[in-house]
């Protein structure tokens, strides 16, 4: 029987402020798209902000699993792109990265709260406009069956090493 470090990883998109506004004719309705690593398997989605335009409000809340290797060396990030939702095809507003280490980092010199922090949106390799606001929390380290997390474990949705 092997096992694997993990922690549970907690995300809450609260917000975007003074995004780039891509829909000139119509309202715009954001969402945003979570991952880790880039990897398909780990994304989630927001509902789309139906009222606030440029300053979408979401208070989403989602969870993760990680392996502790996420939180002890960069390389793995934290994904975030926004869309604004159309019926003919949905337009790219621009993303957030930030490394999964960073943030852990951050949260342990913060003893361990869930701090709120602001990132600029960016499209390409310049900032864009707006700043996402998100909040986040790690639980503490535990030890799971890697076949536990190959079956799935119904309270951690996913995993990431």
């Amino acid at each position: 029987m092997s096992f694997m470090e993990c922690r549970k990883f907690e995300l809450t998109l609260i917000s975007a402020n003074d995004l780039e506004d891509v829909r000139k004719l119509f309202k715009m309705k954001v969402y945003a798209k979570v991952s880790i690593g880039g990897n398909p398997e780990t994304e989630k989605r927001t509902p789309a902000d139906k009222h606030g335009e440029i300053n979408p409000a979401w208070n989403f809340h989602m969870t993760y699993t990680v392996g502790e290797s996420a939180v002890r060396h960069y390389g793995t990030m934290l994904v975030i792109k926004l869309y604004c939702k159309r019926k003919l095809g949905d337009r790219y507003i621009g993303e957030v990265h930030t490394p999964v280490k960073e943030l852990f980092d951050r949260a342990f010199m913060s003893g361990g709260g869930s701090p709120v922090v602001s990132f600029p949106v960016k499209k390409g390799s310049v900032d864009s406009q707006g700043l996402l606001n998100f909040s986040y929390r790690f639980g503490e380290r535990v030890n799971v069956e890697k076949l536990f997390l190959a079956e799935g474990f119904p309270d951690w949705t996913r995993y990431i090493d």
